[in-house]
């Protein structure tokens, strides 16, 4: 849809639409008792929802297993924070460099083919790291390159997922499918993918990452049971635009509306600081927690355990906090466990902080991405992901560079300590703009092209 024809989100408010007795327009959170009737379409909404969940929690699995092995790959070659961090660096810079037309791919073609290519992309430089383990040639280079290439694929699969979801699932189980998707993802990537990375780490990194190269095969198998139309609707008078027209255009759905716009703004000082925890716990626990491989993974683990506490009770919590105080949550949450190594070398302390980021990450993203879904149409769904994934998962490289030159030259505990205050210091601006009478214009229906 051309942006000149198309109604777009004004600042600070969502556009009006009909009002209709049976369905509230617009409120904090959906009515009680919604959904209690089976609807149309429900078998085929659990069934893509299941397929999601499997999906989402194999390949994040698979990259958890990434996530743990090239970094500590790194240690054993180099002391050097920066050029450890520089291995995580390549695994979300990709999304500084393509996101934006990745968004513009994603809301022209079929999301679902974008995922198989994806997938595709993963297992070609999985077997590109094994022939160099094997080759005894996996030094820093190769683990660059492969950082890249996985990066890059990553950022074509989570954009394509996110833009398909409300195609997959009804808007009565949206908020349910958000929870499960992103519990699966949180727990696999951050529990069990870090557990698992680290046991086949120590068994080999052949073996690692040839298990990850299984992983997004089964993966592209699971994605076969998905059932419907994926690519996007758009109008047939829609008049054709360029790349950067339409590039904009999911820039300005993101830019104008208030609620939309703290929401990125926020997360991308969040994901600056997972980006930072990411890229320098794994020196922090080597070198100056004296934790082995496994105990290391099991701090890692954390993260997962507190992500699927979080998709189990974030509907309790909405009921009891309301949606802006569950996202407060992911503040404190975040600047408590980029927090703990600065404070303390104890791993359960430490572990203990990552828990809280992990609970509060989950909550912030089960409520952002349901509230996003409903506010922005189809047809521009995939640049408006694009857009914001570029403000939150393009500032984790952005942290893991920051935090890889601080750690260099002011230590590994003065950088936490950074990103601690970083974080605190969104909580005015947060409680200023994401008010319950923002939250109270969020539609219950999703908006159509």
């Amino acid at each position: 849809m051309d942006s000149s024809e198309a109604p777009m989100l004004t600042p600070d408010r969502a556009p009006e639409e009909p009002a209709d007795p049976q369905h509230p327009p617009r409120a904090q959170d959906p009515p009680a008792g919604a959904g209690d009737e089976i609807p149309p379409g429900h078998l085929r909404s659990e069934r893509n929802t299941a397929v999601l969940v499997g999906f989402t929690a194999v390949t994040n699995l698979a990259d958890g297993v990434t996530k743990m092995v090239l970094p500590l790959m790194a240690t054993r070659i180099t002391d050097s924070p920066a050029l450890v961090s520089g291995v995580a660096l390549t695994l979300t810079l990709p999304w500084l460099l393509i996101a934006l037309h990745v968004g513009v791919l994603v809301d022209r073609f079929d999301r679902r083919r974008l995922l198989w290519i994806a997938n595709s992309v993963r297992l070609v430089a999985i077997a590109g790291l094994l022939l160099a383990v094997a080759n005894d040639s996996a030094g820093l280079p190769a683990l660059y390159a492969g950082g890249i290439a996985l990066g890059f694929a990553e950022v074509v699969a989570l954009t394509s997922a996110t833009a398909l979801i409300p195609a997959a699932v009804a808007p009565h189980g949206r908020e349910r499918a958000n929870a499960w998707v992103a519990g699966a993802e949180t727990v696999t990537n951050e529990f069990c993918g870090p557990f698992v990375g680290g046991l086949l780490l120590a068994a080999g990194a052949g073996i690692a990452l040839g298990t990850t190269g299984a992983a997004y095969a089964v993966a592209m198998v699971i994605l076969a049971f998905l059932v419907g139309r994926f690519t996007p609707v758009t109008r047939r008078d829609q008049p054709t635009t360029s790349v950067n027209q339409r590039i904009a255009e999911g820039l300005r759905v993101l830019w104008n509306h208030r609620l939309l716009r703290i929401m990125a703004l926020s997360l991308t000082v969040l994901a600056s600081c997972w980006g930072a925890w990411l890229a320098l716990m794994p020196l922090m626990a080597i070198h100056e927690m004296d934790l082995d491989e496994r105990q290391w993974g099991i701090v890692l683990s954390a993260l997962g355990v507190g992500g699927l506490v979080g998709a189990m009770t974030v509907r309790a919590v909405n009921r009891l906090l309301g949606r802006r105080g569950a996202m407060f949550a992911d503040l404190l949450g975040t600047a408590a466990m980029v927090a703990a190594p600065a404070l303390t070398t104890n791993m359960w302390l430490v572990a203990g902080g990552a828990f809280l980021g992990g609970m509060g990450g989950i909550l912030w993203t089960v409520n952002s991405r349901t509230i996003s879904q409903f506010l922005v149409e189809d047809g521009v769904l995939g640049r408006y992901n694009a857009a914001a994934r570029l403000f939150s998962w393009g500032a984790m490289p952005l942290g893991a560079g920051i935090g890889g030159l601080l750690a260099e030259f002011a230590g590994l505990r003065f950088t936490f300590l950074f990103f601690t205050v970083a974080t605190l210091l969104l909580i005015i601006p947060f409680l200023r703009m994401v008010t319950p009478a923002a939250l109270a214009e969020v539609p219950t229906t999703p908006r159509r092209s």
